[in-house]
């Protein structure tokens, strides 16, 4: 079998503490996994890094590489970041890349790489309308959003609420034909 190579890249919302599940549940479905972090999310994470870099068999990355220095990860055949904050979600559809994994994500799109994005913010952040229009952006510009009825729907603040991991990794597979 053809191994298939996903990043799964998350921003620091609650959800990312599940990444570890995930990561297997996606590796169950055929794929190698590689994990890329928000920097708040990386630091959420830091006390489980070396159990994630043994999961997936490489770095976990929330930082560029060096110019000149060799890419330590396969090539993606997709791209799915969950959990997106509003703020990652903002970055990237307006293009402001500082951060490592909405470039990454940015660059996906140019390089026609399947990208799937699925938010998790509150109902607060969801009347901004900043939020509708970046998501209508990234859509326009071919990105699968999990946002609304059958992906994402936000919550109150506060409240806790499953996140539909399954739902994401289904969308996955539905835009790379397996």
């Amino acid at each position: 079998m053809t191994s298939r190579t996903l990043y799964l890249f998350g921003s620091a919302a609650p959800p990312v503490f599940d990444v570890a599940e995930v990561i297997g549940e996606a590796k169950s479905r055929g794929w190698e996994v590689r994990l890329g972090l928000t920097p708040t999310a990386a630091r959420w994470l830091v006390t489980q890094s070396t159990e994630l870099e043994r999961l997936t068999g490489g770095p976990v990355r929330s930082e560029y590489k060096m110019p000149g220095e060799e890419d330590v990860w396969p090539k993606a055949d997709a791209i799915l970041l969950a959990p997106a904050t509003f703020n990652t979600i903002n970055e990237w559809a307006l293009g402001l890349t500082s951060k490592f994994v909405v470039g990454v994500c940015a660059e996906g799109i140019g390089k026609e790489i399947p990208l799937v994005m699925m938010p998790c913010v509150n109902a607060a952040y969801a009347q901004h309308r900043r939020l509708d229009l970046s998501v209508a952006e990234l859509r326009e510009m071919g990105v699968t959003v999990l946002y609304g009825e059958g992906g994402f729907v936000p919550n109150q603040p506060g409240e806790k609420k499953p996140y539909p991991w399954d739902t994401a990794l289904a969308a996955v597979e539905r835009v790379t034909g397996g």
